[in-house]
């Protein structure tokens, strides 16, 4: 058959976001011998090394943002009139999925793939404006429609949404089940005494992802309880804007603001309750990690009930006002049940990787031909 059929994933760059973590969890575990991933993207990634001794190759082509629409557009023409080799371009763009997958029809590509990640476009009136003029030329362009929730295919496809198949962001549940030994380790390397209570986060520093909010939640939870930490994994353009927040209300010494880790699963058995007031969100992979915790979520109103996997960790609250999540906070500190592991629970939802990785691989092989 002359070697595995590849892939090709375009994304801006493999750093930990939703998407990439979903596809670096299908690119571990699908059979390598038949079906390898490429990537498409513009930027380094933390990701880019294992990607590389995984065998992908990585392409990069200039973003828009930085060379302007006609050179973006020119950029993808040229990269698929030299790459017309691949059979499948799976794209995780959202809206700019539209300009991809047209450059990829144009040279003649036979599968192209477009997943929705999301529910809501990010930037300014203007910058929406453009996305939704990208999006348009998605209907004549895929010839697979794919997205993480009922909601994100609605939002990416809208007419075109029952032609959607659901890819549950799958998670190795092993990695992620509660051990209380990595849950001592990672509160000493941190220097946290076990008495502490932990409120995690883990998430891009960005508008959608409503840190600002949570570092109310936090300071008002603070007032009555001081033994407490908030703990903030990830990177962003609005880091330091929230570091300087976070120092004006007096809580930075109890803020840690920890960078882009490469342990989620260790960091989150350090926590105590996940803490998620997002503004939009297609169906967070961080969430189903967290579910595979054992650990209580809260999260905010406008997240997909798709996210609860039932498993009785997840408690959705309006983001209008803080006292209702610092009450929950409370609630939960106050509560005395240990964690246990949650793996075997998690297998029976739906989303553990190797389901997902199984039904991925089989789509795969499927458009070989």
């Amino acid at each position: 058959m002359g070697g595995p059929i590849r892939i090709l994933h375009v994304v801006v760059n493999m750093n930990r976001g939703g998407a990439e973590t979903m596809i670096m969890n299908l690119y571990r575990n699908v059979d390598r011998s038949l079906v390898q991933f490429d990537f498409l993207t513009s930027r380094p990634g933390m990701f880019d090394a294992e990607i590389q001794q995984l065998g992908g190759r990585i392409h990069r082509i200039p973003y828009i943002s930085d060379v302007g629409h006609f050179q973006y557009k020119k950029a993808l023409d040229l990269f698929f009139k030299k790459h017309h080799y691949y059979k499948v371009v799976h794209s995780h763009m959202d809206k700019m999925t539209g300009f991809v997958l047209s450059a990829a029809k144009k040279h003649n590509i036979a599968h192209r793939i477009a997943h929705s990640h999301n529910t809501q476009s990010e930037g300014n009136a203007l910058a929406k404006a453009y996305k939704w003029w990208a999006g348009t030329h998605i209907k004549g362009s895929a010839t697979t429609l794919l997205a993480c929730s009922e909601l994100a295919a609605q939002w990416l496809f809208k007419r075109q949404q029952p032609q959607a198949t659901i890819l549950k962001n799958g998670i190795d549940s092993k990695k992620f089940s509660f051990s209380a030994i990595r849950r001592q380790a990672i509160r000493t390397e941190l220097q946290i005494h076990e008495s502490a209570f932990v409120i995690g986060h883990v998430g891009r520093f960005a508008h959608q992802k409503n840190h600002s909010f949570l570092l109310d939640i936090f300071a008002d939870y603070t007032k009555k309880h001081e033994n407490a930490y908030l703990l903030l994994a990830g990177d962003g353009p609005l880091r330091e804007d929230l570091k300087k927040k976070a120092q004006e209300l007096n809580i930075i010494s109890h803020v840690k603001f920890l960078g882009i880790r490469s342990d989620i699963e260790n960091l989150v058995q350090a926590f105590d309750v996940f803490a998620f007031p997002s503004l939009h969100e297609g169906l967070p992979v961080t969430l189903v990690e967290a579910q595979g915790a054992a650990l209580p979520c809260l999260i905010s109103d406008t997240i997909t009930k798709e996210v609860d996997l039932g498993l009785g960790l997840v408690t959705q609250l309006p983001i209008h006002h803080t006292d209702v999540w610092v009450e929950q906070l409370e609630v939960i500190s106050e509560q005395t049940q240990r964690r246990i592991p949650g793996q075997a629970l998690l297998r029976n939802t739906g989303y553990d990787v190797t389901e997902t990785a199984q039904w991925a691989e089989q789509m795969y092989l499927a458009l070989r031909g």
